[in-house]
């Protein structure tokens, strides 16, 4: 079965963008929070990596099975 990429329903902390992630790629959410923060500082692009996040919270859609309990 194929794997997709959806909004975590059970690791979120404000829209499960980066739990998501770290679902998909069977990772620890918090290194994918950590790895998002320094990218954002370091890169000296804050607002751009708060636009990705807010793109990302637009575009990855709800698993199906959360969806279904709304």
């Amino acid at each position: 079965m194929q794997k997709k990429l959806y909004l975590s329903n059970t690791d979120k902390k404000i829209a499960g963008v980066c739990g998501g992630i770290a679902e998909y790629f069977n990772v620890d959410s918090t290194v994918v929070r950590i790895m998002w923060v320094l990218f954002s500082i370091i890169g000296g692009m804050g607002i751009i990596g708060i636009l990705v996040y807010i793109a990302f919270w637009a575009i990855i859609p709800l698993d199906d099975e959360y969806r279904d309990l709304r």
